[in-house]
C-alpha cells in the first residue's frame, strides 16, 4: 500500500461524551457505534478524539488556560486518559488494532502551540497494522509549563507531518453551517470572510475555539498540505463509515474543492 494514504478521523468530544456535564460522562453507545463503524476500514489510520466533558470542565475549573497548575494539570490528563481507554477498548472489541498515544508523553508546546511530536511510534504502529488513538490534553509547554492541547490541532499538525491523504472531522453537527441552519458545502479562501460571520463557539464549554477554531486550522492545513478535509456528524450512523469508504460528506474545507 502507498505509504502515504494516511487518513485521519477526529472524532469530537461532544459525540462520545455528554458535554455539557460537571465531570467525565461517557456515551457508551455511541463510542461502541463508532467503532464498529470503524472495524470495516482497511487502510491506514489514525484517530485522534476530543476531550469534552473529561477535559473541558477541568481546565475550566483549574483556569488552566491562563495559569500553570500541577494538580489541575494532572487530574485533567488523567481524567482525559481515561476516555481514551474508553475509546480504545471498544475499537479492541470491535475487532480494530487500536492502541493508546497519550499526547502528554510525546509533545512539547510553545505557548500552546505544538513545539515538536515524537512520531516514530506512529510511523511504526501504521507500519505494523496498528491503529495508534490520541487525543485532547495537557502537554508540556516551554513557555507556560503546561498547556492544553486540542485535538483541532493535533490533526492539521498529524496531517502536515504524516502527509495524510484524507481527513474527516466527525463533529456534533451536520457540517459547518450558514445562518439559516443549512450545511455549507465547500469552505475556501475565496468565501471564507462571508462565511466567518456564521461561525460562532461551541454552545458548551469549549476552551479550544469552537467551529471557528476549526475551520482556521483545517483551511491553514489546506494551504499548507493541498489536502481536503470533511466536517460531518459523527452523531449520525453511517457516517463514519461513509466517510472511510471515500464519500465526501459534510462541509469540505480547502483550497482544492473538487
Amino acid at each position: 500500500m502507498d505509504n502515504n494514504n494516511i487518513t485521519i478521523l477526529k472524532i469530537g468530544g461532544s459525540v462520545i461524551t455528554d458535554k455539557s456535564a460537571d465531570d467525565g460522562a461517557a456515551r457508551m453507545n455511541e463510542i461502541k457505534r463508532i467503532a464498529s463503524e470503524i472495524a470495516g476500514f482497511e487502510g491506514k489510520l489514525i484517530i485522534v478524539h476530543g476531550a469534552g466533558s473529561f477535559g473541558h470542565p477541568q481546565v475550566k475549573r483549574f483556569g488552566l488556560t491562563g495559569k500553570f497548575d500541577h494538580e489541575g494539570s494532572i487530574i485533567t490528563h488523567m481524567s482525559v486518559r481515561k476516555l481514551n481507554t474508553m475509546v480504545v477498548e471498544a475499537l479492541n472489541s470491535a475487532g480494530v488494532n487500536a492502541l493508546p498515544l497519550h499526547p502528554m508523553a510525546c509533545t512539547v508546546s510553545n505557548n500552546s502551540r505544538i513545539k515538536s511530536m515524537f512520531l516514530e511510534q506512529i510511523k511504526e504502529m501504521l507500519a505494523n497494522g496498528f491503529v495508534p488513538v490520541l487525543h485532547g490534553d495537557m502537554v508540556m509547554d516551554s513557555e507556560l509549563g503546561t498547556s492544553v492541547l486540542s485535538g483541532d490541532q493535533i490533526v492539521p499538525y498529524l496531517a502536515i507531518q504524516m502527509k495524510a491523504s484524507r481527513i474527516g472531522i466527525g463533529s456534533a453537527e451536520e457540517g459547518v453551517l450558514d445562518d439559516k441552519g443549512e450545511v455549507i458545502p465547500v469552505i475556501n479562501n475565496a468565501n471564507f470572510e462571508e462565511i466567518k460571520a456564521y461561525l460562532g463557539g461551541s454552545a458548551n464549554t469549549d476552551v479550544t475555539g469552537g467551529m471557528l477554531g476549526k475551520v482556521l486550522e483545517l483551511l491553514e492545513l489546506s494551504e499548507q498540505s493541498n489536502s481536503t478535509s470533511y466536517i460531518f456528524n459523527a452523531g449520525n450512523t453511517g457516517n463514519i463509515s461513509d466517510f472511510l469508504s471515500g464519500k465526501n460528506i459534510g462541509t469540505a474545507v480547502g483550497t482544492r474543492t473538487n
